[in-house]
């Protein structure tokens, strides 16, 4: 079966959308919310190679709650529940010579599934480890949402507590993950962040400037738009938002110098030594956890703030990382 065939089919009847508070979408935004919606409603899911079914996740997730309920006796859910809150901010500084001169030294705050609905009392400890911190920007790269069926209040509003105080000169960018529905654009547009579905944004520092590429989910809403935003984007240093690491290999082969992203927690509950059990990921499996290269571009793959089916760590803790942006290696 062509996934893409039916949806085409169908999204050419779809009605004009428009957000919740009545205003109207632009004519792409439409586009892309009516394809959404309708892959959400059909339960139709699509990854860069194609098809994908759902049943491995829904047997994954059952299989996550019977150990969840077998464990929580023995008291493991405490040590998990502490260990999920120990939450780590990471400095990493990743070198490009090619990097546009008036960006050297660029500050980018990288924050993934954070899930805060899951674990609410994380946007507090978020909150005191970004205290006092500077950054040029904010990228979010998908799944603020946890549970399905909770509000997205639930999973917005502390996000927006926990960033509160931080200030970014070049604002905050976002992406969705495979947990966030379409509404949820909205809602981060709602707390200041400046959505990137399938498009991207020129930052400009006096005459230099590098373009920041977003794209929605592609682990299960993928469509060809993913693949044209990347392909399509302005020249020069680019630099690719994603859920997950699985069009890293089409990210490098169009130039793309870096890559952040999230999806797989880490592994969230790992071997001794952080080795993971789980990565959820159907293709790039390179990109799994940390920094990573494929041919000329860097990736990195956060442990993610927050976490899902259950709110334990083990061997994995969560992070938010501060990337800097350098030519070349300072001199110590």
């Amino acid at each position: 079966m062509n996934l893409m065939a039916p949806l085409d089919g169908q999204f050419r009847d779809a009605a004009s959308v428009t957000r919740g508070d009545g205003l109207s979408m632009s004519p792409a935004r439409e586009r892309w919310a009516a394809r959404r919606r309708l892959m959400e409603r059909e339960d139709l899911s699509a990854g860069p190679d194609g098809p994908r079914s759902r049943l491995f996740g829904k047997l994954f997730r059952f299989g996550v709650q019977s150990f969840g309920r077998v464990a929580e006796p023995f008291g493991i859910h405490r040590a998990g529940r502490r260990n999920a809150l120990a939450v780590r901010l990471n400095e990493l500084t990743l070198i490009f010579p090619d990097l546009p001169p008036a960006f050297d030294g660029y500050r980018i705050l990288h924050v993934t599934d954070t899930h805060l609905d899951a674990l609410p009392e994380l946007a507090a400890v978020a909150r005191h480890a970004l205290a006092g911190v500077e950054v040029d920007m904010v990228a979010l790269t998908g799944d603020i949402h946890g549970e399905h069926r909770a509000p997205l209040n639930a999973s917005v509003e502390p996000l927006a507590a926990a960033l509160r105080d931080l200030e970014a000169r070049d604002g905050r960018y976002a992406v969705l993950g495979n947990h966030d529905p379409a509404d949820m654009a909205e809602r981060l547009e709602d707390v200041g962040f400046k959505m990137l579905l399938n498009e991207s944004a020129v930052l400009h520092r006096g005459g230099d400037s590098i373009v920041v590429t977003g794209l929605d989910d592609v682990h299960r809403f993928y469509t060809p738009a993913a693949m044209r935003a990347l392909v399509d984007a302005p020249q020069g240093f680019r630099v690719a938002l994603v859920h997950s690491a699985e069009i890293a290999d089409h990210a490098a082969a169009a130039n793309y110098s870096l890559y952040l992203c999230g999806h797989t927690h880490g592994g969230q509950i790992c071997l001794p030594g952080g080795r993971s059990v789980f990565t959820c990921l159907n293709r790039c499996h390179f990109g799994a956890r940390g920094q990573w290269r494929y041919d000329a571009m860097i990736g990195y793959t956060s442990n993610g703030l927050g976490v899902s089916g259950l709110p334990w760590r083990f061997n994995c803790p969560g992070e938010m990382t501060v990337i800097t942006l350098r030519r070349h290696m300072p001199k110590e």
